[in-house]
């Protein structure tokens, strides 16, 4: 219990968690670190810069060198700006690089590293120029160490590191190598890639067909993973909304919850990729990657702890496929409500790849959280005016379909709604609260088609897309990869390389492995 002042008036809070023995609560009696743990690349950052030059560590008072921190002794007083009330006690330390032949170790060291930031054999006229700025520096006493650090600054914020160097026409074997690295694992050529590009091999099919799976079987793969669903599927915005402390404080502080559901749609989109699934997977499989709480909140049983694992779901499970996972309806939804129009839209440009944009001057729809009408009602009045109803015929059925799910994802039979004097339902969030809503009308998920296809619910629908828009789901994945893969959008010229590559990979169902490998042998990928 704790009293707080609010607008001059003292009042009480008591936790509603709270017992005769106290709030529930962990202690833990002792904690073990092991440490440190010896890692082959833990010094590849000095490695790169200064090869197997030795450092030592200046002593007090001394000039040069570069200041760097360092844990201090237990009887040293800690320096300020290295303060932290529970981090470790920091104090300043100069060192130096030590170089018996400062001239020549610059120049090799220097010659290394462009090559390696240009992602090229590098012109010697550019080497001269960071070679004069080291020699200028180094002239003005600044020292070994910090003469090469300002030199190496400017190689980093010249425009042949911060850009990609592609001239226009077929790529060579090196730019070759840097599409392919950025594309898959969002980095630099490694050592593989630019020998041989050096070898002027890399544009054979059979050795980029090579390059390409080994690139998507390393672990760095992930980050193409992470990318990509942050870009096609929005996973960058999961964080823009938070549920409602009205309408769902079950969900308030569940960051648990929040980052399995971002896994889940990570881990299984990689998985399409490892396994070459069909694309059809997108709209409905039967597993998904799950852990307890994630699998508690499906309603999927037999699954235990935090670890993500591969799940196999039920026959009449509502999950499978992307568009019923719980990230997805959480970045198609507001934190309070949900939209079909702005579900239905995400469908339409992120599923389907067709273009939406509502004409100017026309408001939002809000739906009404006192539970008194439901959007679908509010969307009614809305079409009745023949501008509206010509998009939203199109945009409404599949957000429709997707009204069963609320903002987090989970199932729902009736809307939530907010009302005074209305006995809320029983029970207590997540923060601490009890509930504050009570159950509104009942969700209706059924919708009809442009075309006048009706389905009555998400299982229903999902079986008119397998059923008819296979094609143009695996067109609009192969869209996005290359687009993502290239930085370029796709002309009216190039929609006839893009038909090449979904016809070379129909016959695996539009294998989203095959895919990629279409799209690195195509012209899209080779040619600027």
């Amino acid at each position: 219990l704790f009293r707080t002042r609010v607008n001059g008036s003292e009042q009480e809070y008591v936790n509603p968690l709270a017992g005769p023995d106290g709030i529930p609560g962990v202690a833990f009696q002792w904690i073990e670190v092991e440490g440190p743990l010896k890692d082959p690349e833990i010094d590849a950052g000095y490695r790169l810069m200064f090869g197997d030059l030795p450092l030592r560590r200046l002593e007090s008072g001394a000039t040069g060198g570069v200041t760097i921190q360092l844990p201090a002794p237990p009887s040293a007083t800690p320096n300020t700006a290295g303060r932290g009330r529970f981090g470790p006690r920091m104090q300043d330390v100069a060192v130096e690089v030590v170089s018996e032949h400062p001239p020549e170790d610059a120049e090799r060291l220097l010659r290394s590293f462009v090559a390696r930031a240009y992602r090229r054999p590098v012109e010697e006229a550019h080497v001269k120029r960071f070679l004069d700025l080291f020699q200028k520096e180094f002239a003005l006493g600044h020292g070994f160490t910090k003469s090469l650090l300002f030199t190496y600054t400017s190689v980093l914020t010249s425009p042949g590191w911060l850009y990609v160097q592609e001239a226009a026409g077929r790529l060579d074997d090196y730019s070759l190598a840097t599409r392919l690295a950025l594309f898959l694992w969002n980095s630099e050529p490694d050592a593989e890639l630019r020998s041989l590009a050096a070898a002027g091999r890399l544009h054979n099919p059979d050795v980029l067909k090579a390059q390409t799976d080994r690139l998507l079987n390393d672990s760095k793969s992930r980050r193409f993973f992470e990318a990509f669903t942050d870009y096609w599927l929005d996973l960058r915005k999961i964080d823009d909304t938070s549920p409602s402390t009205t309408l769902y404080n079950d969900y308030e502080l569940d960051d648990p919850l929040k980052l399995a559901a971002v896994e889940e749609t990570r881990l299984f989109v990689k998985e399409l990729f490892d396994r070459n699934l069909p694309a059809r997977n997108l709209i409905q499989s039967d597993f998904t990657f799950l852990n307890e709480r994630l699998a508690n909140h499906y309603g999927v049983s037999g699954v235990t702890g935090a670890k993500m694992r591969k799940v196999t779901l039920p026959k009449d499970s509502v999950r499978g496929g992307l568009l019923t996972q719980a990230s997805i309806l959480k970045v198609t939804a507001n934190g309070t409500t949900t939209s079909p129009v702005l579900r239905g839209v995400w469908i339409m440009e992120r599923i389907l790849g067709f273009r939406t944009a509502p004409p100017p001057g026309v408001p939002a729809i809000e739906p009404d959280i006192r539970g008194a009408v439901t959007i679908r009602q509010q969307l009614d009045k809305h079409r009745a005016d023949e501008m509206c109803a010509s998009c939203h015929r199109k945009i409404d059925p599949p957000g429709f379909a997707l009204e069963s799910f609320d903002i987090m994802g989970g199932w729902r039979d009736r809307y939530r709604a907010f009302a005074e004097g209305v006995k809320p339902e029983q029970g207590i969030g997540l923060s601490g609260q009890p509930y504050t809503f009570h159950y509104g009308l009942p969700v209706d998920a059924a919708g009809t088609l442009p075309d006048g296809r009706s389905f009555k619910d998400i299982r229903e629908f999902k079986q008119q897309l397998l059923d008819h828009e296979m094609e143009t789901v695996a067109r609009n994945l192969a869209s996005q990869l290359v687009i993502y893969a290239t930085g370029a959008p796709i002309g009216f010229s190039d929609r006839r390389r893009v038909d090449e590559i979904l016809e070379r990979t129909k016959r695996s169902g539009y294998g989203v492995r095959d895919m990629v490998h279409g799209i690195v042998q195509s012209e899209l990928f080779q040619y600027k």
